[in-house]
């Protein structure tokens, strides 16, 4: 059995899923059952099996990526969540479903690299934009988005420099793009 494709579920997690885990018949086992058990999984968004001669089992997956923790559950790229645990950001405060959709949507835009350097979410609308959030940088400092401008938060390496000459402070990149500096 060979697993490929998979970032957030452990091949054993996979191969307990399609139900191969003690090697059942090569020939009792249809690709179309293994992807229906498969399918129950909402890490899983795409699944292909492929069988060899010679009793190989391919199975590539496509997942929905685990994007933040909100009310103990983790929230998939899609905007469905699930029990297992990540180390991601949390969402800290109450959003209603249709704003949680939306940022998981637009939260997948993020590069990977700016998505470990973020620690808290804040849903923090203003009288301008419903869809503005603020995040807690692990580094100290605090950005503000909207989810329009959401992928603007992907230059934030570029800026590090720049901010760490100033202080710590918060980013203001859902309006202006413009730094303040915390007051001491």
């Amino acid at each position: 059995i060979y697993i490929k494709g998979n970032t957030y579920l452990t091949d054993q997690e996979i191969i307990d899923d399609s139900g191969l885990r003690n090697y059942p018949s090569f020939i009792l086992s249809t690709k179309s059952n293994i992807k229906k058990k498969l399918l129950k999984n909402e890490i899983i968004k795409k699944v292909t099996i492929n069988k060899k001669i010679g009793n190989v089992i391919i199975i590539t997956v496509e997942e929905n990526t685990p994007v933040f923790i909100y009310e103990n559950k983790t929230i998939l790229s899609n905007g469905k969540s699930v029990d297992k645990e990540f180390d991601l950001p949390t969402l800290i405060n109450k959003v209603d479903e249709d704003m949680l959709n939306k940022l998981a949507e637009k939260y997948n835009n993020i590069d990977d690299e700016i998505k470990l350097m973020i620690s808290e979410i804040k849903y923090d609308p203003n009288n301008i934009d419903k869809e503005r959030f603020l995040f807690t940088m692990n580094d100290g400092n605090y950005v503000y988005i909207t989810l329009y401008k959401i992928t603007s938060i992907n230059e934030y390496i570029k800026l590090l420099p720049k901010l760490n000459e100033t202080g710590k402070g918060v980013l203001y990149l859902d309006s202006g793009n413009y730094f303040e500096k915390f007051k001491n």
